[in-house]
């Protein structure tokens, strides 16, 4: 564990780039539960979390990002918090993360500024990874990876993409998301992805222990400890 509690979460992208594992949380309705969780996951070794909310109102929205922005800083994490670009920059977490509906990507980054990381979803487009590069995105996601539990109608975004996003130039960490599991994450590492983004195969049974023993086996993968 990082005992540096005071660790800078907003500070500059270049000094956080993303890699390696990067657990986003489930729809969790009861906020110390969903703590427990996401410590076992920075006890693992994870050191990037997302915090994704579908359904919760704003005021639980808040007290679950504020909970896990001082959980991660406990462990020396970055903290992105998903859509809400102004509850990012409430809380000072590290960065946001937006999706094609979630507004313009040059407007999210002038919001939060250039000292907080900003990830955008890019589905299977290098068209639209190329636009995000050029409006400030410090890294592109693509996805589904693979058949995902948590958007099983989602598209499918190809292994090869990643690739072909390096050939066309892309420079951002590109990260791989949907239906990421220890089971298929070497595939995604070989496709030269930088870090993968993992619900399920992580929170699914929401025991802490186990929790931690995956996230140790995942973070391996990528060769981190």
């Amino acid at each position: 564990m990082n005992n540096s509690a005071s660790a800078d979460l907003g500070q500059s992208p270049e000094k956080r780039r993303i890699s390696g594992l990067y657990a986003v949380t489930p729809d969790e309705g009861d906020t110390a539960r969903l703590v427990a969780m996401v410590v076992a996951v920075l006890e693992g070794g994870a050191r990037w979390i997302q915090y994704r909310n579908k359904v919760a109102a704003p005021p639980l929205l808040g007290e679950q990002a504020r909970a896990l922005r001082a959980a991660c800083a406990r462990y020396g994490a970055g903290l992105i918090v998903n859509d809400h670009v102004g509850l990012a920059r409430e809380i000072n977490a590290t960065g946001a993360h937006i999706g094609a509906s979630d507004g313009d990507i040059g407007a999210a980054r002038d919001a939060l500024g250039r000292s907080r990381v900003l990830g955008v979803s890019c589905y299977a487009s290098i068209g639209l990874a190329r636009t995000a590069e050029k409006a400030g995105a410090d890294y592109v996601a693509f996805g589904s990876v693979f058949t995902s539990p948590t958007k099983p109608l989602a598209s499918r975004a190809p292994l090869s993409l990643f690739t072909q996003a390096r050939a066309a130039g892309i420079g951002l960490p590109l990260v791989g998301i949907g239906g990421v599991t220890l089971h298929n994450v070497e595939e995604l590492i070989d496709a030269q992805a930088d870090a993968a983004a993992v619900i399920a195969a992580l929170f699914a049974d929401g025991d802490p222990q186990r929790i931690r023993e995956r996230t140790v086996a995942l973070v391996r993968c990528f060769g981190q400890t």
